[in-house]
């Protein structure tokens, strides 16, 4: 083996159902110090990788023993904000929904719909928790899927007469 070069470290931005369901990526390197040679390894997320973790891969031998080290991270989604292995959504509701209560179907991570039930009187910006619907966690298990609830504005149209 060559001498030490030092390790390379990258961060990845991969999508929540990437962290759940598990993906591979291409990891190309180009290190000025070694023009000549392709760095390009293959790293594979498995399911159920937690944001955060970071993954290390030993480069071509004639380099040293260095590593290219890999940290995942959650990228923003139109629907979800990631904090840690928790998600955040909101959760619109008719006030009707709000002030009675009952059951909203709602589409989880993964895309399943999920079945929340509305307490009664429940009030804007109150929080909903579903434990074990978010993203895994180091440790394992799962997050939670926290879901603030917004009251959908109601609309009415009448006709005037006479014009």
């Amino acid at each position: 083996a060559g001498d030490f070069v030092g390790n390379i470290t990258k961060e990845v931005h991969l999508g929540i159902l990437e962290f759940l369901r598990g993906t591979r990526l291409e990891v190309r390197v180009n290190d000025a110090d070694n023009p000549d040679v392709a760095e390009i390894y293959e790293l594979i997320i498995p399911p159920e990788t937690a944001p955060g973790t970071r993954f290390k891969i030993p480069r071509a031998e004639k380099l040293g023993r260095s590593f290219v080290i890999v940290r995942v991270k959650a990228q923003p989604d139109f629907r979800f904000k990631v904090r840690g292995s928790d998600l955040r959504c909101d959760l619109k509701i008719s006030s009707q929904r709000a002030a009675q209560g009952g059951v909203e179907s709602v589409r989880s991570a993964t895309g399943n719909f999920l079945r929340v039930q509305i307490p009664k009187k429940i009030s804007r910006n109150e929080i909903i928790r579903l434990a074990g619907e978010g993203l895994p966690k180091p440790r394992g298990g799962r997050g939670d899927l926290l879901m603030r609830i917004i009251y959908r504005p109601e609309v009415r149209i009448t006709r005037q007469r006479g014009r």
